[in-house]
């Protein structure tokens, strides 16, 4: 681990996102998610189920001014309501009661989490109110020492922290982390930031190496990072050594949760049975300590997170075994548990990893929310060590699972994203029942689609970073970016139609001449690569070479390739412009022969895009379908605007079994089939289902 290959990312400040294609999504999430999503925390969406957020969060602080009001009053005492509390059928809402799940508060973090972003990109007078009285709400419900969970407030905090395996006090601490330090970077409102630092304190008060203290940790993962971007903000060293300490209790034996759990069955007088030593630990990764840590296991999402919390740790106190660990699991997850769309989870046991090279496409799980964490983990894996593998998982999971958990109207939302659906084998099959055909329009359980909000709002801080140095770009993504080098500010516009284009334009523009190193992703799928260095027009020293199979074809001192990125330095003047030229073939893949789900078939992608077919474009029956891979010469990229805006399709030679009319057995003599010429017309895969419910699928039978 070298330190001086470390960077962060830019501040969305001096990111401005002029892209047609984030620029749409951006805008989606400004004028159509962000306050669909608010009426839906406030129980406002007709035919949406209730959050019941907002609510709790008022029930919360009415509580509390009783406490301080009334002389006679007596807070609760803790009474479970259970995992999920819905109000008792005919008897309607109750006063002074907790309704929905447990961790419910995190709906609203993670809204005001993308609220600030959205507005650092947008300024917004009537949302930015709107968030200041939210946040009035949040904070009066928080009690004297700080805590600050609706679940034990309402329902009695004489036992809080007593069930760290499944009551997400910490998952949704670390939530309220993450949104306060987004509005407080955007707004310059400590608000909501004084109240989380608070609770933080309050947690590292009561957690700790320290004798006395509790040894627990959370059991779904995300107070590990979010401690550590509170750590980069305040400079406060107790939050980052309360990030290291949650890792390093994990998996440690005897194993915490069983001691929870005992100790709460004691107290309950209930009957317990210790569990076999490892037992269910694999679902919250806390099976071994995280620097032994090989193999990705259990719940995906909760995985992801623990797994971005460790490179944030290893990257701060720059441990080696936390970061020898980091890079098992990212090898474990994008070489044998990783779909061909970026998304992780492939079974709905669990919302988890399954055994290597299990990835079915019918039943797959896949949740939106796994592939943002997987784009958390490659973020932070680069801001370590600039590679482009890390950057081409982080743009594979960003193009495909993340925006195919939204519809493009920003109005419905995947939780689980098949890459093949029937729908009335959906609806039928049990095995199945976790597959939808159709967005909904939100769910009890709402972690994805505010979770899509925040990623699509900050995507800038994904696209680039920076050391002192050197301007990483990661993605390309149409944007006017400021750099600071000790030499100057170098201004950069980039100008592009990617994803449907690979010609990536930048041009430089500077007071004064800046000496600095810029690098640029190679992106795995681009076989052959076209630099310039500004064009003979210019005037300026003029410079080109292609990079082919990851080779440069000329070398100048002022260029270098390393990892994947291209490396130019100069003293860059007024003007100057480069040009980055990446080959956009249509490519076939197939799968490694262990995933035996897509044995004989190929899918199809160009640039980050992968393909699926839909019914409404080639009729009924799919699996009836096969494509021609040795015709490729023959694929046709279109122009399509039957979405609402710009994308490109593919039509592609293939073949459609002929209905045997002879016979109507369920097992008839074999004879070979009869199969008919078509051209298959393939969609983008995050743009399906946007045109009426149908069959889907993204792995074709190879002809």
């Amino acid at each position: 681990m070298d330190k001086k290959n470390f960077s962060q990312p830019l501040k969305l400040q001096v990111v401005q996102i002029a892209d047609d294609f984030w620029g749409r999504e951006q805008e989606l999430v400004r004028t159509e998610v962000i306050p669909y999503q608010w009426e839906a925390l406030n129980d406002r969406v007709e035919g949406a189920a209730p959050s019941f957020c907002m609510r709790n969060f008022k029930v919360a602080g009415e509580m509390r001014r009783k406490q301080l009001t009334q002389k006679n009053y007596n807070p609760p005492k803790y009474s479970f309501r259970g995992f999920n509390a819905l109000p008792e059928e005919g008897k309607g809402l109750q006063p002074d009661t907790f309704y929905g799940f447990v961790f419910q508060d995190s709906d609203f973090s993670k809204w005001i989490e993308a609220v600030g972003y959205s507005l650092i990109n947008c300024p917004d007078e009537k949302l930015e109110k709107t968030a200041d009285e939210a946040i009035e709400i949040v904070c009066d419900a928080q009690a004297d020492n700080g805590y600050l969970d609706t679940y034990y407030i309402i329902n009695g905090m004489d036992r809080i922290f007593t069930n760290l395996k499944d009551h997400h006090e910490l998952y949704c601490f670390g939530h309220l982390l993450e949104g306060a330090i987004s509005y407080y970077q955007a707004t310059g409102k400590d608000r909501l930031l004084r109240a989380a630092m608070k609770y933080g304190d309050f947690v590292a008060e009561h957690f700790g190496y320290e004798e006395g203290k509790c040894k627990g940790y959370p059991g779904h993962e995300i107070a590990e990072m979010a401690l550590a971007r509170l750590y980069e903000l305040t400079g406060e060293e107790r939050y980052l050594n309360l990030s290291c300490f949650f890792l390093d209790m994990r998996g440690r034996q005897p194993y915490y949760f069983d001691l929870e759990e005992e100790s709460r069955n004691q107290y309950e007088n209930r009957p317990y049975r210790k569990p076999a030593p490892g037992e269910r630990h694999f679902y919250y990764q806390a099976n071994r300590p995280v620097r032994e840590l090989e193999e990705a296991t259990g719940h995906a999402v909760r995985a992801a997170y623990l797994y971005s919390g460790m490179a944030d740790v290893a990257r701060l106190r720059q441990d080696e075994d936390l970061w020898k660990a980091c890079k098992r699991l990212w090898k474990d997850i994008t070489q044998k548990k990783m779909y061909i769309t970026g998304g992780i989870g492939a079974t709905h046991i669990g919302e988890a990893f399954s055994f290597d090279y299990d990835l079915p496409n019918d039943t797959a799980y896949s949740e939106t929310c796994a592939a943002i964490g997987l784009v958390f983990f490659a973020r932070r894996m680069l801001q370590i060590k600039a590679k482009s593998e890390y950057a081409d998982v982080m743009e594979q999971a960003l193009y495909n699972t993340v925006l195919a958990g939204m519809a493009l109207d920003g109005k419905s939302f995947f939780y689980v994203n098949p890459l093949e659906v029937n729908p009335k084998a959906d609806k039928q099959d049990e095995r199945k029942a976790h597959v939808k055909a159709t967005r909904q329009k939100w769910f009890g359980c709402a972690c994805c689609p505010p979770n899509i909000a925040r990623l699509v709002s900050s995507v800038g801080a994904y696209a680039y970073t920076e050391n002192a140095d050197t301007l990483f770009t990661h993605l390309y993504i149409g944007s006017l970016v400021e750099k600071k080098f000790a030499t100057g500010t170098l201004d950069l516009q980039v100008d592009t139609d990617y994803p449907w284009d690979g010609q990536v334009d930048i041009s430089l523009h500077c007071e004064k001449s800046v000496k600095g190193q810029l690098a640029f992703r190679i992106p795995g799928w681009a076989k052959q690569v076209k630099v310039e260095v500004n064009s003979k027009k210019t005037g300026h020293t003029f410079k080109a070479f292609e990079i082919k199979e990851g080779q440069m074809t000329k070398e100048f001192p002022m260029a270098k390739l390393k990892d994947g990125y291209v490396y130019l330095s100069d003293s860059w003047q007024d003007g100057d412009c480069i040009s980055l030229s990446f080959e956009m073939d249509v490519v076939c893949y197939r799968s490694n022969t262990k995933v035996t789900e897509n044995s004989g078939k190929v899918a199809f992608m160009r640039g980050p895009i992968c393909y699926c077919l839909e019914e409404i474009d080639n009729g009924a029956n799919l699996a009836d379908l096969s494509v021609v891979p040795t015709r490729q010469s023959k694929i046709r990229v279109k122009k399509n605007k039957d979405f609402g805006h710009n994308l490109m399709v593919l039509e592609i030679p293939g073949k459609r079994l002929v209905a045997d009319g002879e016979t109507q057995a369920l097992y008839p003599v074999y004879r070979k089939p009869v199969k008919e010429d078509v051209v298959l017309k393939y969609i983008p895969y995050y743009a399906w289902n946007n045109r009426g419910e149908g069959e889907m699928t993204v792995w074709v039978k190879a002809d």
